[in-house]
């Protein structure tokens, strides 16, 4: 594969923090691997990887190799950058399914099995440390970093020094050379030159280039991105109910979607370069669109299409498409009954529930006590009554009448009935 300007690239997508200097001219010399390492104490990543994800996937289009790895022996201590406790340490067979899983959603990102020469590849340093002795470490890594070098890192500096801290663990402190040594057994094991991460991983990927340099006794290279801010300063990737994940059982592909569809005007324009494929001429098209006529939010949906296409699928995205309608565009009663249970809750989250046996809507309820008298979603019948008659009452997305019963028929996922009046006002009836 050709070899594209890899720093070029992350320049216009405004990915470059601190660079070390050479990098670029070492990255277009002929194809390089380049490693990140991701976090495994949980079975997913979420959207607060996708820059490092990003990065990797970004440097194997350009024609160099990716290294992803799994920090099962660094999840075993902890990393003190940006971080005011320690971690919750886990066991190995935890950490295995978690880098199995890690895998499986790193794979919609990047090439790990086409046999090309540039093809991805998973590594985990629990490998290589687990039989490593205390004693062999210092001997062998601890003697060439001095504690003077360790100690001005500002990764422990604010630990130490910070307001309310309970200081370090020496467990946590020795964290940087840890990854220090990942980094030269990946140049050793794999000719791995560089390594990348956010900004607050600078000192321990400088930690790395020094033992490259005085125990390998060749070059190192680093390269950070900017961490990602949110311009209202609340913190990417969180939602109201958490982490924004990327296994569809944590976060559902609609929740995913509606992430992306409410992001600002000011972070759209940002995140569509950094969380996207498209490249610099469409993009460019697509702000200066958005920009004429930012009501349309042209950029809020290519960003959200682009990014939920890439972690679930196109049929999860054109799902979410017509799962956001339902709440804020035409649908019908169709619509509404294809959708599965997870995200027909998800769509109708907040809504007001009330609890009806099923034998009773087997039976047939009339309206009118659907509406009042069974559920206590309008206070009255006459107040029924005269919502019938103004046409404002819908079952399942369509209008109904004085008439209308509601029935077995009417359940969505054999268990709840939407209804409507006007066109916000939703209440939910859940058969049991």
């Amino acid at each position: 594969m050709k070899i594209k300007n890899f720093v070029d690239e992350l320049t216009w997508r405004g990915m470059i923090h601190d660079i070390m200097p050479e990098t670029e001219d070492h990255l277009n010399e002929s194809m390089r691997a380049a490693y990140i390492g991701f976090d495994p104490t949980a079975d997913s990543l979420h959207i607060g990887n996708l820059v490092p994800i990003m990065l990797l996937a970004f440097y194997q289009r350009c024609g160099h190799k990716p290294v992803a790895l799994v920090g099962g022996a660094t999840g075993m201590i902890g990393d003190p950058s940006g971080k005011s406790s320690e971690r919750n340490l886990l066991d190995e067979a935890t950490l295995r399914h978690n880098q199995e899983c890690v895998r499986q959603q790193l794979a919609h990102f990047l090439d790990f099995d086409s046999g090309a020469e540039n093809e991805a590849v998973m590594v985990n340093n629990y490998d290589w440390m687990k039989e490593f002795s205390f004693l062999d470490f210092i001997r062998d890594v601890g003697k060439h970093i001095t504690i003077n070098y360790m100690m001005a890192k500002d990764s422990v500096k604010n630990r130490i020094t910070g307001e309310g801290t309970e200081g370090m663990s020496f467990t946590e402190f020795t964290y940087q050379l840890v990854q220090g040594y990942d980094f030269l057994h990946l140049f050793r094991e794999h000719d791995c030159t560089l390594q990348m991460g956010g900004s607050d991983q600078w000192g321990n990927i400088t930690t790395g280039t020094e033992l490259i340099r005085r125990i390998g006794g060749g070059k190192g290279y680093a390269l950070t991105c900017p961490l990602i801010t949110k311009s209202d300063g609340s913190k990417f990737g969180k939602s109201e109910g958490g982490n924004v994940w990327l296994d569809p059982k944590r976060t559902s592909p609609y929740k995913f979607y509606q992430y992306w569809l409410n992001t600002s005007d000011e972070d759209a324009e940002k995140y569509i370069k950094i969380f996207t494929f498209l490249d610099q001429e469409t993009i460019e098209n697509l702000i200066s669109e958005h920009q004429e006529s930012p009501h349309m939010r042209l950029l809020q949906k290519r960003l959200a299409e682009e990014v939920t296409v890439t972690v679930h699928s196109r049929d999860e995205f054109e799902n979410a498409v017509k799962a956001s309608n339902i709440l804020f565009g035409k649908s019908t009663s169709e619509d509404l009954k294809n959708l599965d249970e997870t995200t027909f809750l998800d769509v109708f989250d907040g809504v007001p529930q009330s609890e009806v046996a099923l034998s009773e809507i087997k039976n047939g309820i009339d309206i009118i006590g659907a509406l009042a008298e069974k559920t206590g979603f309008l206070k009255s019948n006459g107040e029924a009554r005269r919502a019938l008659k103004e046409n404002s009452i819908s079952v399942n997305k369509e209008k109904v009448n004085e008439n209308f019963s509601i029935s077995e028929e009417d359940l969505i996922n054999d268990q709840f009935v939407l209804l409507q009046r006007g066109k916000k006002n939703y209440f939910i009836i859940k058969a049991i």
